[in-house]
C-alpha cells in the first residue's frame, strides 16, 4: 500500500500544476518536441524542460533524444493509480446519489 500511495502522491503532485496538465493535454495528440510543447505556452525551453522533468519523474511522460531534439510522449497508463483512487470515490458518491434519488421519489409520492 505504501508503494501505491507514493506513486499516487507523485502523480497528484505532477498534475496539480495547470501548465503540466496542459502539457499532458498537448501530448494526447501525439509525441512532440520540447520546443513544440513550450511554444503555445509562451514559455522558455528551460521552463518547459523543468515541467517536463516533473512529468518524466512521475512516469507520465517518456522522453527520448532524437539528434539534437528531445521528443516527449504521453504515458497515460501511469495515470492508473489516480483513476483507481478517483473510482473509489465515484462508487461512494454513486451510492449516496442513488439513496438521494430514492428519498426524493418517496417524498414525491407522499405529496400525492
Amino acid at each position: 500500500m505504501v508503494e501505491y500511495q507514493t506513486e499516487l502522491d507523485t502523480v497528484l503532485k505532477a498534475v496539480a500544476d495547470p501548465i503540466r496538465r496542459q502539457l499532458l493535454a498537448d501530448l494526447r495528440e501525439g509525441p512532440k518536441t520540447v520546443g513544440e510543447l513550450a511554444g503555445p505556452l509562451a514559455m522558455s525551453f528551460a521552463g518547459a524542460s523543468k515541467h517536463i522533468g516533473v512529468l518524466v519523474r512521475a512516469r507520465l511522460v517518456r522522453q527520448e533524444k532524437h539528434g539534437r531534439e528531445r521528443v516527449c510522449e504521453l504515458r497515460a497508463r501511469s495515470l492508473q493509480p489516480l483513476q483507481e483512487w478517483l473510482d473509489s470515490y465515484a462508487e461512494f458518491w454513486s451510492g449516496r446519489l442513488d439513496a438521494l434519488e430514492l428519498a426524493l421519489k418517496e417524498n414525491e409520492h407522499g405529496k400525492e
